[in-house]
């Protein structure tokens, strides 16, 4: 089995060789420079992890990481938008508004949830697209909820829009390797759920503890907009032990599934220990 790193080449290699519809023209450069502007390609990289633990090869796998990847990238460059979250930093770089216009960084993410669905419809199977649609809109309907909720979340509201917005394509992950397998997605859909948990919950302690230099992007801005997340419902510290019993829950999903998962659980400790 490949480290995660050999995977996440595998993913950068065919993520810069990916060919976009003649039709996008110029718009293709805005495509590119939010898609492989670095990133951490966790989605791509639990996919292909994935599939490798159950007997797939990375290859068979590969579109649909990065499909997972452009929809995620569409929805960072929507998400710093003005109208959203209004952040001018994104992966260390100007965000596309900044760097290309609001008008044209509203199209380069239409056209990124596009190229993605041309990726997977390749496939077989139309349960990768399936799986790969109802993410998405679970997505969107998490980010629909943070924009009209105000700071009124509870805790169980919380949970709600986490598991939407960031959990679904997590995941998805996960899911779109057992479809393209053709294997039953029991605790395998656990397990991407509770990755999805623990993703969130150290994205919201490296909100309110990272710098700039760190995380790519402005910290603090949750605070700040007066959003509640683990840290503001919780404090720090109790955030930090929600992480660590997150991460328990996700290494009991693995050892209950039959099949190779030591790469896995290396991305797991990756998620955990993350810095940026």
């Amino acid at each position: 089995m490949r480290s995660p790193d050999e995977l996440r080449a595998l993913v950068e290699a065919r993520l810069a060789a990916l060919p976009f519809a003649a039709e996008l023209g110029r718009l293709e450069e805005a495509l590119r420079y939010s898609l492989l502007g670095g990133g951490k390609r966790i989605r791509p990289v639990l996919c292909l992890a994935t599939g490798e633990a159950l007997g797939r090869p990375p290859e068979e796998t590969l579109d649909a990481g990065c499909a997972l990847e452009l929809v995620h990238t569409f929805s960072l460059v929507h998400d710093d938008l003005p109208a959203l979250d209004d952040d001018d930093l994104r992966r260390g770089q100007p965000s596309a508004h900044v760097r290309f216009g609001e008008d044209v960084a509203i199209l380069a993410g239409d056209a990124l949830l596009a190229e993605a669905f041309r990726l997977v419809l390749a496939y077989p199977t139309p349960e990768v697209g399936r799986v790969l649609a109802s993410a998405t809109l679970g997505m969107i309907g998490g980010q629909y909820l943070d924009v009209t909720t105000d700071g009124e979340l509870d805790g169980p509201g919380l949970a709600e829009l986490h598991a939407l917005k960031t959990g679904r394509l997590l995941q998805a992950s996960v899911l779109c390797a057992t479809a393209v397998a053709g294997v039953d997605e029991r605790g395998w859909a656990e397990l991407g759920r509770e990755i999805g948990l623990l993703f969130q919950i150290v994205d919201d302690i490296l909100d309110a503890t990272g710098t700039a230099e760190e995380l790519g992007k402005t910290p603090g801005k949750d605070e700040a907009a007066g959003k509640v997340t683990y840290v503001s419902l919780y404090g720090l510290d109790r955030a930090r032990e929600f992480a660590d019993e997150a991460r328990g829950r996700v290494l009991d999903c693995l050892a209950e599934l039959d099949a190779d998962t030591s790469v896995l659980a290396q991305l797991v400790d990756t998620v955990r220990e993350r810095r940026a």
